[in-house]
């Protein structure tokens, strides 16, 4: 029949959010299973990871397999072995080996000494044993030169192991040397394996003394750039002396330093002479070192190799005790339901209609199937957020910053849109679909920048503050718009804006353990929003209809953005007095960090802090335009005559191009940020000029922009658990050594999960806020009464 779908059609209609999360949802399942039986089968331990494997990125950075690896300055070194030494360890590192590891010895001692002091050149003499002793951080570091595994190195070995105070970490290792006197015979393979055999009983008794013992894996040559005198050392040979040393220690308490090796090879080309590394692989090397030693006691959020899970609150428990009874009372009124279907007598649901064009059909408010099975759903996503980036279960990344890295995707994500594109049925400037459009592309750049950790770049990193500050702009448009056409200012949509802007963030504060200011986002949103709440409530109520024919009613307006401007103005001029109101009990908590710092909020504040004054003047030209037919949208066609049109384009790209410059010639982030403030609103208005001066380009929209749009803001707050990796600075790995794939994986699932707390949210949120604003004002009461035992626990009050 002609009526049937083909068979295509029915594939094409099978691709739908519901699907997707399917798949999504055994994705999960599936790495989770992938994930437990690697730790099963290697050990749950990333200093095994650091120490063993990894890649050199495109920008020739060292990436630990699995784990992230911080950057160590001389200062973070200092405050590692300064912290120690408070707490009464005495640090101890020694060096025994030949030409190789005095070179990490020499390029370990440089790293810790201060710039004024004397840096160490290297030796030619190997033998020679060098010290160097640090009183104030109770640091001493020792080289002692024993080219050969002999019975000097054993005997050294067994002196440690009896000492009075063990040493701290050991890095040995030698080969070159025998290669070189044996002139690679194999024989001096089986000498070096019995040789080893011997530290096997020192090691063994060093390690009880919490002694971590290295053994370094012997660097390929570049036997293009080797002298004549040491052509017998060849990369097989030294693949011999590897394998006998994993053969002898693979079983025993030493850690056999492979990751070494790896950073070596990936840079031997460096080499000034084939055998001895340069100073960039040296100084990698050193990086991994400290990173074993220090990150336990540092907790750098960019440094995860080697570093304990973070320990989980009360509050936390308490937050997963409650999540968990809803998953259990969902799971039996599942049951219950297929008992009575499976008796003949299914339960039957009424849904509620959607008021207006915009909602979506819900289950009736008192269903309370609907209420804990959304809740369980939530529980769910948590958990996985808590997984994902609480534990050590799934691995995480440092980030990669190319111009390929970043704008490939840019472009990508950019075509795929405009294949999308499609005609909407409103033709008003920034009507609906375009609104959302605007958004989503807006967020998608924003994706793209945090997880490509573009920030260090000062032209995308203000770039990315307008798209920010556009946010703003487009709350207080929203917002003013909302009101004066509707002049609804009611607590319950007061209360349903709120809702929908926090109900993940306080969420995720409560499973995350984070402060309400860490997800930077969401305060300035409801901060601003509670602003224009307060300028559109506060008297004389001005809307559309009571300002028609009484012209006083804009006097009124002006005053209150008079008003609005001048309170804004006076908490930026006085930052003291910026404090004085923020750090007031019991709101203090909402804008200060975890180390209960409020410059954070400052920054943020201060950057955007007529962004929504600027939205809400634009509303209000636009609407008084419209009143006095100034242009015309109501219709497919240009806004303006052709003249006007044209010197409105040519203005609008001026704008845009003039800000673009300012970007480039700013000569940091500081000067930049100073004036951002003044002059954000002119790239923002000329978007708007371009995208809607024209009747063809504000009649079409791209659909896909659109759809991320619909799911902006949970995009935004998502990514910082299941997208990124320890709270941003990394990025999950979910697939090791394969990061393209990875990324388009963990985007999926990122997505998947984004949407779904949107829908969960929609679902909730007339049970969290009803229709009555009696019932509104009883939750809120309610909601107050579980805050102030944690503010009370957080010393809110």
């Amino acid at each position: 029949m002609n009526s049937d779908k083909s068979r295509i059609e029915k594939i094409i209609d099978q691709i739908n959010a519901v699907n997707a999360k399917k798949i999504a949802l055994l994705l999960v399942i599936g790495f989770a299973c992938y994930h437990g039986i690697l730790h099963v089968r290697y050990g749950t331990n990333s200093c095994k990871w650091l120490l063993s494997d990894g890649r050199y990125k495109g920008d020739q950075e060292w990436q630990p397999y699995g784990c992230m690896l911080h950057r160590y300055t001389k200062i973070d070194t200092r405050k590692c072995l300064r912290y120690l030494a408070f707490y009464g360890t005495k640090t101890h590192f020694i060096f025994v080996g030949d030409k190789r590891i005095q070179d990490l010895y020499m390029t370990f001692v440089n790293h810790l000494k201060q710039e004024e002091e004397v840096m160490l050149i290297p030796l030619q003499d190997v033998t020679k044993n060098l010290t160097h002793i640090d009183n104030k951080l109770k640091l001493k570091v020792e080289f002692f030169g024993i080219s050969f595994v002999s019975k000097l190195m054993v005997d050294k070995f067994r002196q440690w192991q009896v000492s009075k105070e063990a040493p701290s970490v050991i890095i040995g290792g030698c080969a070159l040397e025998p290669i070189k006197i044996s002139n690679a015979s194999l024989g001096m393979v089986e000498e070096y394996k019995v040789n080893l055999t011997r530290l096997v009983q020192p090691i063994s008794k060093l390690h009880k003394r919490k002694t971590k013992i290295l053994w370094a894996l012997q660097e390929p040559v570049n036997p293009d750039k080797l002298k004549l005198d040491v052509q017998m050392i060849n990369n097989e040979v030294i693949d011999l002396y590897n394998k006998a040393a994993i053969e002898i220690l693979h079983y025993t308490e030493a850690e056999l330093w492979r990751s070494l090796k790896l950073v070596g090879e990936g840079m031997i080309s460096e080499s000034p002479d084939g055998i001895y590394l340069a100073p960039r692989p040296l100084q990698y090397d050193i990086q991994i070192l400290l990173n074993m030693y220090c990150n336990d006691y540092m907790n750098f959020n960019d440094g995860t190799c080697c570093s304990s899970m973070e320990q989980y609150t009360m509050l936390q428990v308490v937050t997963f005790a409650i999540l968990c009874i809803c998953v259990t009372v969902a799971v039996v009124m599942i049951l219950h339901r297929l008992v009575m279907q499976w008796k003949g007598r299914p339960i039957h649901e009424y849904n509620q209609l959607p008021e207006n064009e915009f909602q979506t059909q819900t289950a009736a408010p008192g269903s309370y199937y609907n209420l804990f099975g959304s809740l369980a759903k939530m529980a769910l996503i948590m958990s996985y957020f808590f997984v994902c980036d609480r534990t050590n279960f799934f691995m995480k990344e440092n980030k990669y910053y190319s111009e390929f890295s970043f704008w490939l995707p840019i472009g990508y994500v950019t075509v795929l849109g405009l294949f999308f594109t499609e005609d909407s049925k409103y033709t008003k400037v920034l009507h609906r679909d375009q609104l959302n459009e605007w958004k989503g592309w807006m967020q998608l750049v924003i994706l793209v920048y945090h997880i490509t950790g573009a920030s260090r770049i000062l032209p995308i990193n203000m770039h990315i503050k307008v798209l920010i500050s556009a946010y703003l702009f487009l709350l207080g448009y929203e917002q003013f718009c909302c009101v004066w056409q509707r002049g609804d200012i009611g607590i319950v949509s007061f209360f349903r804006v709120l809702f929908q802007l926090n109900f993940m963030t306080v969420t995720l504060c409560l499973c995350m353990n984070r402060p309400y200011q860490f997800y930077y986002f969401v305060p300035l949103l409801s901060f601003w929003y509670l602003m224009t709440y307060c300028f559109m409530a506060f008297p004389p109520h001005i809307t559309a209809q009571n300002s028609e024919n009484n012209v006083m009613q804009y006097f009124y307006l002006l005053i209150k953005f008079i008003v609005l401007f001048t309170v804004i103005t006076i908490l930026f001029m006085s930052e003291v007095f910026f404090e004085k109101v923020f750090v007031t009990r019991p709101w203090k908590a909402l804008f200060v960090t975890t180390d209960d710092d409020i410059r954070e909020w400052w920054f943020r504040w201060k950057l955007d802090r007529y962004s929504i004054m600027y939205g809400m003047s634009f509303a209000v030209i636009l609407l008084l335009a419209q009143r006095y037919n100034i242009y015309d949208d109501n219709n497919h066609s240009n806004l303006f005559s052709r003249g006007l049109a044209l010197t409105g384009t040519l203005a609008a790209i001026m704008g845009i191009g003039c800000y673009i410059i300012i970007t480039f010639l700013c000569s940091s982030e500081l000067e930049c940020s100073e004036i951002h403030s003044y002059i954000v609103f002119i790239p923002i208005v000329g978007y708007i000029v371009l995208r809607n001066i024209s009747g063809i380009l504000r009649t079409r929209y791209s659909s896909l922009f659109a759809w991320f749009g619909e799911i902006s803001l949970e995009l935004f707050i998502s990514q910082y658990h299941i997208w990124l990796a320890a709270d941003t600075h990394g990025v999950l790995v979910l697939i090791p050594g394969y990061p393209v794939l990875n990324v388009m994986i963990t985007s999926f699932i990122f997505v998947c999960a984004s949407h779904e707390v949107h829908r969960l949210t929609k679902v909730l949120l007339p049970y969290a806020v009803p229709a009555d604003w009696k019932c509104v004002l009883r939750n809120f009461i309610l909601f107050l009464a579980i805050l102030v035992p944690i503010g009370i626990n957080d010393g809110m009050f």
